[in-house]
């Protein structure tokens, strides 16, 4: 695919800027969802900066996984191999191992809500690198940048939810094999359709156009889950604002 040529530095910025715009503004909603006890905007900027690191070790990841692949099969099949094993399963993995780093012995990881605004913050690091690799890959990158503001970006958005949603319930309240579970493979359900949804219509062309109604469906059920899962825990935290993490600072 033939690369943008950037004519100067401010061509470059706009498009990076494009790139990174929609990850801060739904990392700053997430954080002023936040009512009772925000987290410092160190550790805001730390956890984005974790799911860059998280971009690029998944980058590593699924290149080594498309090697041990090597040819790709068609159709249907190729199609969940591609959004499951190469796609949802590395990328929420490498997510969620930093998120634990972010998280271990973190003492303002102290409310139910915390797990979701660090979960987003790691999700969104990641989001934005993988957006700027996107746009610099495109000739024409501005459709793109539209594209993904208003789908992959949310979209990595609401995987993120589930895992932090899962993640604090695992540490706050249900401390079981079932919730362990859900820390990950929630968010790689979720990720894993949306891609399957996207990489099907491109496999399937006769179906494309049911395909892709059967993902704006797919998309919304997932919006009002989230939005359900961040209200959930809000509520908890509300009712319980003493509740402490299992690793404090006193620990």
């Amino acid at each position: 695919m033939e690369q943008p040529n950037f004519a100067n530095s401010q061509d470059l910025l706009v498009m990076i800027s494009a790139g990174i715009l929609p990850a801060i503004l739904l990392v700053a909603y997430i954080y002023w969802k936040d009512k009772y006890q925000r987290e410092p905007i160190s550790q805001i900027v730390r956890g984005f900066a974790y799911g860059i690191v998280a971009a690029i070790g998944a980058t590593l990841l699924e290149t080594a996984i498309m090697w041990l692949i090597g040819t790709m099969p068609e159709g249907t099949g190729g199609a969940l191999l591609q959004a499951f094993v190469v796609a949802a399963i590395p990328e929420e993995a490498v997510k969620l191992l930093m998120l634990f780093l972010l998280l271990r012995q973190n003492p303002d990881f102290d409310e139910r809500f915390d797990g979701i605004v660090y979960a987003v913050c790691v999700s969104m690091g990641f989001a934005a690198t993988e957006n700027i690799g996107y746009l610099i890959a495109h000739q024409v990158w501005v459709p793109v940048a539209i594209s993904r503001a208003i789908f992959a970006v949310p979209g990595h958005f609401l995987f993120a939810v589930a895992m932090g949603y899962f993640y604090s319930k695992l540490f706050f309240d249900e401390a079981d094999i079932k919730t362990a579970l859900a820390v990950f493979f929630v968010p790689v359900l979720l990720h894993g359709t949306y891609d399957f949804l996207l990489f099907l219509a491109d496999a399937e062309p006769g179906w494309s156009s049911l395909i892709v109604i059967l993902f704006y469906i797919f998309f919304y059920r997932m919006f009002k889950y989230g939005r359900k899962r961040i209200q959930d825990h809000l509520a908890n935290d509300r009712r319980d604002p003493n509740q402490r993490a299992f690793y404090t600072q006193e620990d």
